[in-house]
């Protein structure tokens, strides 16, 4: 089957699912700020899981996250430590495991943010939204410095309104 990614290009990708196996130390800490966070939010029912790469999609996903839960919807949305959901099981994976509904807004096709949870909690089936589709750049930038920063938190406002919309 062939697609074409964020950027224009053409990939092919198989229909059967192939697993990577990654062993990650438990966690002897914990933060009691986070898991204060976690218990303060845990009722809300909308749990943002978003991408955090280091692209400009990324970025743009971050900052749309980030606008959904602290400025549009915070009495409805919680924004979910990606790190801290993927690499223990404390408050922030249990904000995604009990959440009514769990929304992925990643940068790109790649899915990390989405692919990553489901990885450590079976059967999460989250709404993915692909930022990047919601507004238009030129897609041949990558760096988060290729693009005036007004212009990301433009792209990012644009990002969270239309998924707000559907919320």
């Amino acid at each position: 089957m062939k697609t074409t990614d964020c950027c224009g290009t053409e990939n092919r990708y198989e229909t059967a699912r192939e697993f990577e196996t990654v062993q990650i130390e438990k966690a002897k800490n914990s933060c009691s700020v986070c898991e204060e966070y976690s218990e303060r939010h845990k009722r809300k029912p909308i749990a943002v899981i978003c991408c955090d790469g280091a692209c400009l999609r990324g970025e743009i996903a971050r900052q749309a996250a980030n606008v959904i839960c602290h400025e549009l919807l915070p009495q409805k949305t919680v924004r979910i430590c990606l790190g801290g959901a993927f690499t223990k099981d404390t408050g922030q994976r249990s904000l995604v495991r009990n959440a009514g509904r769990v929304i992925a807004l990643e940068g790109c096709h790649v899915n990390c943010a989405s692919r990553m949870m489901q990885g450590v909690i079976p059967g999460l089936a989250p709404e993915v939204i692909i930022a990047s589709r919601l507004y238009d750049m030129d897609r041949r930038l990558f760096g988060v410095e290729e693009l005036p920063m007004a212009e990301i938190k433009a792209h990012a406002r644009t990002v969270a309104e239309k998924v707000v919309t559907s919320l």
